[in-house]
């Protein structure tokens, strides 16, 4: 049984990734910020672990926990990501090192964490949910913006690196996914949203699951270093 670990799978896509690994027979550990989520977790099956990836701390407790259970791991997905939107002009230091702590940092220091495991396995994959905003940008969000994008070149480098020892690094690129996170966005007109995508609609946290999921399988074994669109047609 192959493992894998899903940051920020208390919810939205990476908790569709997460059940959809479950049901196809991983053995899943998934993190969440708080207790309570990681519990919640529990009830679903999936091995909850607490994490902030903005705290060194909180990685170095994760990791000694993961090691402590002789945990191998064979697919990472770093989905965990966080928003402080702001524009340039009022953006404080805070705003942007926090981004570049959970969506940057974070990916770079799990990555290093589980390739020591994947190359004593002979085999891995690593998935980065990246965004739209890496290839479009995003008026308020040029730290989120940025931070995606070091992403997608950190795919890309590190797929070059460990390519020969069956490992595959590649990233996911969502556009609109109906998640709560979205529902929840201040100030923004749903409808107006929408007429944007070709297709008319926002995606489903599941459409991400199933690219994740194959991305995962043998079937993808000559797939490395892509950023994969599914957006509806938003960006093309």
């Amino acid at each position: 049984m192959k493992t894998a670990l899903i940051t920020g799978a208390s919810r939205g896509i990476g908790n569709a990734i997460a059940l959809h690994l479950k049901n196809e027979g991983y053995r899943v550990l998934g993190t969440a910020t708080t207790q309570a989520s990681a519990s919640k977790l529990e009830d679903q099956g999936i091995e909850g672990l607490v994490l902030d990836l903005n705290s060194f701390n909180s990685k170095e407790q994760l990791w000694e926990e993961v090691e402590s259970k002789k945990i191998q791991i064979s697919v990472l997905v770093n989905n965990a990501g966080i928003t402080r939107d702001n524009i340039v002009l009022r953006m404080s230091e805070k705003e942007w090192q926090d981004i570049m702590n959970v969506n940057l940092n974070g990916t770079f220091y799990l990555s290093k964490k589980v390739l020591k495991m994947m190359l004593k396995l002979k085999w891995g994959r690593i998935i980065n949910i990246t965004s739209t905003s890496a290839s479009i940008g995003n008026k308020g969000q040029s730290n989120y913006s940025a931070a995606k994008a070091g992403v997608e070149a950190f795919t890309k480098s590190l797929a070059r690196e460990v390519g020969s020892r069956n490992i595959t690094i590649n990233s996911i690129a969502p556009g609109f996914i109906d998640t709560d996170m979205t529902q929840q966005s201040d100030g923004v007109n749903m409808d107006d949203l929408i007429k944007e995508i070709p297709l008319g609609r926002f995606g489903k946290p599941d459409e991400v699951a199933h690219l994740t999921s194959f991305l995962c399988s043998e079937e993808a074994s000559y797939i490395t270093g892509q950023i994969i669109h599914i957006n509806g047609g938003l960006y093309m």
